[in-house]
C-alpha cells in the first residue's frame, strides 16, 4: 500500500508539473497562431483545434516533422498535460476557450476553401 500511495504521489506531481509547462507552451501556440507570423501557422492552428475538439479536427502527427523544433517541442509539452487529463488545455490560458474556438474556426474556413 505504501508503494501505491508513493506511485500516485510521483504521478500526482508529475501531472501538475506537466500542466504548468503546457499553459506556458499553450500560450506561444496561440500567440503564433493569432498573430499569423509564422508560415507554420496552419499547421499550429489544426494542432490547437485537435486539442480542443479531436473529434472535428484531426491532427497528423508526423507534421510535428513540418514544425520548427520549438514548435514541435511545445506541441509535445501539450500532448504531455492532455495525457494527464488535469485540465482542458484551454482553461490553461485567459480567454483560452475564446482563443481556441477562433483558431478552430480559420481551420474550418481553410478545410472548406483549401
Amino acid at each position: 500500500m505504501v508503494d501505491f500511495l508513493k506511485q500516485q504521489d510521483e504521478w500526482e506531481a508529475r501531472a501538475r508539473a506537466a500542466q504548468s509547462a503546457a499553459a506556458q507552451a499553450l500560450e506561444r501556440l496561440l500567440t503564433l497562431a493569432e498573430s499569423r507570423d509564422s508560415d507554420q501557422v496552419r499547421h499550429i492552428a489544426s494542432f490547437l483545434a485537435s486539442t480542443y475538439n479531436g473529434a472535428d479536427f484531426s491532427f497528423d502527427l508526423f507534421t510535428l516533422r513540418a514544425v520548427d523544433v520549438q514548435i514541435s517541442d511545445d506541441m509535445l509539452t501539450c500532448l504531455d498535460a492532455l495525457r494527464w487529463g488535469r485540465a482542458d488545455l484551454y482553461k490553461l490560458v485567459p480567454d483560452g476557450d475564446r482563443r481556441i474556438e477562433a483558431v478552430c474556426l480559420e481551420c474550418s474556413v481553410a478545410r472548406r476553401t483549401g
